[in-house]
């Protein structure tokens, strides 16, 4: 169903109550219903709940819509065949939403563009390609023949979202269903951090070009560039690219290609790190496409990242301070961590904590490069880190509240978990190590024949395009 209108600040939370009263209640007659002898009915009534919650949450857009792509991918509370049921429903939130009205979107169209979308474009597909919580994208192609994607950013969605945040009461109806014991004032902070960035269209395109300009030419690395005289405040034009979506991969893709994408995505997120100190804060599965085979210099697939509504960049100085921080966990030395971490700010030097449990927590988050190698991310590693983080239960919870981690490492940790999910659903495993040290360690010989390709690539780029880390 298509929205007109997204609804007022109380309209909404009355909204998402009445979903948790209902699923409350329904879950406490399924119960009932099982104690009489109906097996099946508690299946049933997640099913049915998990349903509607998408279908709330779809419509609700912004904010909400926001936090169930988070849940779609996070670890939730539940039993395991129970969790899937919800994660398969949401997971519908990250690209295919439903659509807005039509006329509303025109109209947001002809006020950036002064004109109707036909005008200014040489076709413009009315049904869009993906719906998500902020804007949706739509096809069109130019004059000239390019085939490009327009995002166009839902009327009201600034003053929706910045509303839902306000107040975290909003979402603790869902939170108390799908995950009791994980607080939701984290997420949303994180939200608050870059729902700005992700309004303002026109940033998000100078960070694309950023990108694209930086990978321009990789053998299996794809940013799409933007058309920057059509971008507007609402609307960003970038090139389409072709290619399947990374839960049609995870599901149904053969080992050798699983592992390919897992190192792909790795090396995407630690290089753009390592080399140019960038980093994309919204690494969930609906921003990357696999193009087919061939698609890449060595005649494999090749992954296109999309959607930077969300980037960060680091100073020197930070980026310095947490690679010492870094190294220094991966010694397994807990003093010298202890050393770097107070060295670094993060661990104020007259605030007393567990320094055996600061150094754990630590060492858990970088355990894909300071485990024994090869590692292998799996769910079950991904949801440990998120539990560690925002389960009051956790031997950290203590911990965390006591140390100054700044908010561009806090959110560099909580892309983690979007990352740890990603690699942990393909299963990927690899010597992490080592392709990340040929990042950040001067000299370090190629780990895997794509950190060949890779290599060769770097090597051969001209350096005036942008200043290495």
């Amino acid at each position: 169903m298509a929205r007109k209108e997204l609804g007022g600040r109380f309209q909404r939370g009355a909204r998402l109550a009445r979903t948790g009263v209902r699923g409350a209640s329904g879950f406490a007659g399924a119960k009932a219903r099982e104690l009489a002898g109906r097996p099946g009915a508690e299946d049933a009534a997640h099913r049915e709940l998990a349903a509607h919650l998408a279908e709330v949450l779809g419509e609700m857009k912004g904010a909400a819509m926001k936090v169930g792509q988070l849940l779609s991918f996070v670890d939730l509370d539940l039993p395991p065949d129970v969790k899937n049921v919800y994660h398969d429903a949401l997971a519908q939130l990250r690209d295919a939403a439903p659509a807005f009205d039509p006329g509303a979107i025109d109209q947001v169209l002809r006020e950036e563009y002064g004109a109707a979308p036909e005008t200014v474009f040489e076709t413009f597909e009315r049904t869009p390609l993906a719906a998500a919580s902020i804007g949706q994208v739509h096809a069109a192609t130019l004059a000239d023949g390019r085939e490009v994607v327009v995002k166009v950013q839902y009327p009201g969605v600034a003053e929706a979202v910045r509303s839902d945040l306000k107040n975290a009461e909003t979402f603790r109806p869902i939170a108390r269903l799908l995950a009791p014991n994980q607080e939701i004032e984290p997420l949303l902070e994180e939200l608050r951090e870059r729902v700005d960035d992700e309004l303002d269209y026109q940033r998000e395109a100078r960070y694309q070009r950023a990108f694209a300009t930086r990978y321009a030419d990789h053998p299996f690395i794809r940013v799409p560039d933007i058309v920057g005289d059509l971008c507007r405040a609402r609307v960003l034009v970038s090139e389409r690219i072709h290619g399947a979506r990374f839960d049609e991969v995870a599901a149904s893709a053969d080992e050798d290609l699983r592992q390919r994408v897992g190192e792909i995505v790795f090396r995407y997120a630690f290089g753009s790190i390592g080399r140019f100190r960038l980093f994309n804060g919204d690494p969930h599965p609906g921003n990357y496409l696999v193009e087919p085979e061939g698609s890449a210099a060595d005649g494999g697939v090749r992954v296109a990242f999309i959607d930077y509504g969300s980037v960060k960049m680091f100073t020197r100085e930070r980026y310095d301070s947490m690679r010492a921080v870094e190294q220094s966990v991966a010694r397994a030395d807990r003093d010298h961590a202890i050393t770097a971490l107070r060295d670094a700010g993060f661990l104020p030097k007259t605030v007393r904590v567990d320094e055996d449990l600061v150094h754990e927590w630590f060492r858990l988050y970088t355990r894909p490069v300071v485990a024994e190698q090869p590692f292998t991310f799996t769910p079950e590693y991904a949801a440990e880190v998120i539990r560690s983080t925002t389960d009051p239960r956790s031997p950290y919870s203590d911990v965390l509240r006591k140390l100054n981690l700044p908010p561009d490492y806090l959110l560099l940790n909580r892309i983690q978990w979007g990352l740890n999910s990603v690699l942990g659903r393909l299963g990927a495993t690899n010597d992490w190590r080592a392709i990340r040290d040929e990042y950040v360690v001067a000299d370090a010989s190629p780990a895997t024949p794509l950190g060949e390709l890779d290599s060769a690539w770097w090597q051969s780029r001209d350096p005036a395009v942008d200043p290495p880390a």
